[in-house]
């Protein structure tokens, strides 16, 4: 983060800590994030409504800040997976209670057969009548009883339970691939790109390279044989660049018809090779279009090609792949920057 940008943050700080001093608000995490976007002045509904809440309360009780937060920062995706995961969680929780309850009933009832037993080995010694007796055997009976409505009660809880998580770790999978896969490609999205390029950049980033391409022309593809073969179009460009990804290379949508590749330690020069075999892998591609009987033949693409530098960001290296990507697009396209030395 530059000098400037730390400036900035360290004055709405200042000024976000002592309004929530002032209203009684914790400082949590969520509580920051609500008043420092209201310092900041850039969300104006999300201030005439935090002004409502604090007129009406004298403060933003948590219920309202979380309610406020996830309107104006959560992703809903997001949000899902995160309910999913608390739902988990407690069905574990309340599985476990149940257990333990369960294992505390066995332990009370071994404790009373136990006692019975100690009762019926006396009858011997000490002549027991035959009423003691049955009534010890209906203890015994009633004991029995109360350890099978326990156990029963256990094993329908955890049947019932199995089946509720099984199907929220299903959903939970789909919300996690809906988060990090592009619906239309089944690329990784950006989302997946961000995280990783951010982690790749602060734990590994050395002989990290970033290819950044861009499908030439592809408006023509939407306007001359409409949407449909549009989406056919990057479904077969994604195909295509996907089987070049090998040994820990990923491929991303980055976003519209441009895509990124990440190839973890290696030299631009080889990654420079590697996207320009991909550019000639696309120039073979055809598409048929059954609707219209059209072939496509001319799908094109350009790329930039960048390597980690000392003190590189994510954002700095994503920066440089774009300037060589929109320096092959001004040099006619369907070509690979930098020039190979």
């Amino acid at each position: 983060m530059s000098n400037e940008l730390l400036r900035v943050a360290a004055a709405k700080l200042k000024k976000a800590i002592p309004l929530m001093l002032k209203h009684h608000i914790p400082t949590t995490p969520t509580n920051y994030a609500l008043w420092y976007a209201y310092v900041g002045q850039g969300r104006p509904e999300l201030n005439r409504q935090l002004d409502e809440v604090v007129t009406q309360y004298h403060t933003c009780p948590p219920s309202h800040s979380e309610r406020l937060h996830q309107t104006y920062f959560a992703d809903p995706v997001e949000l899902d997976v995160i309910d999913m995961r608390q739902n988990l969680d407690a069905m574990v929780t309340e599985l476990s209670q149940s257990l333990k309850d369960t294992n505390s009933d066995a332990h009370q009832y071994q404790s009373k057969i136990n006692t019975n037993f100690d009762k019926l080995n006396k009858i011997e010694n000490e002549g027991f009548s035959i009423d003691e007796v049955l009534s010890l055997v209906k203890n015994l009976v009633s004991d029995a009883f109360d350890i099978k409505n326990s156990t029963q009660h256990f094993t329908e809880q955890l049947a019932h339970a199995q089946s509720e998580i099984e199907q929220l770790k299903y959903q939970l999978k789909q919300s996690e691939h809906e988060m990090y896969f592009d619906a239309l490609t089944c690329a990784l999205n950006r989302r997946a790109f961000n995280k990783d390029i951010r982690g790749l950049v602060n734990q590994s980033p050395e002989g990290l390279c970033l290819i950044i391409a861009d499908i030439d022309h592809f408006k023509v593809f939407n306007d001359t044989y409409g949407h449909q073969l549009g989406d056919q179009v990057l479904k077969a460009v994604t195909r295509r660049l996907d089987e070049s990804c090998k040994e820990g290379t990923k491929l991303y949508r980055f976003g519209g018809e441009e895509f990124a590749i990440l190839v973890p330690k290696s030299q631009l020069n080889r990654v420079r090779q590697l996207a320009d075999s991909m550019r000639r892998s696309l120039e073979k591609l055809v598409l048929k279009d059954k609707r219209k009987d059209q072939r496509v033949d001319n799908i094109r693409a350009s790329f930039g090609v960048a390597q980690y530098q000392e003190h590189d960001t994510d954002s700095s290296l994503i920066e440089r792949a774009a300037k060589q990507l929109y320096e092959a697009k001004r040099l006619g396209r369907n070509r690979v920057m930098p020039m190979s030395h």
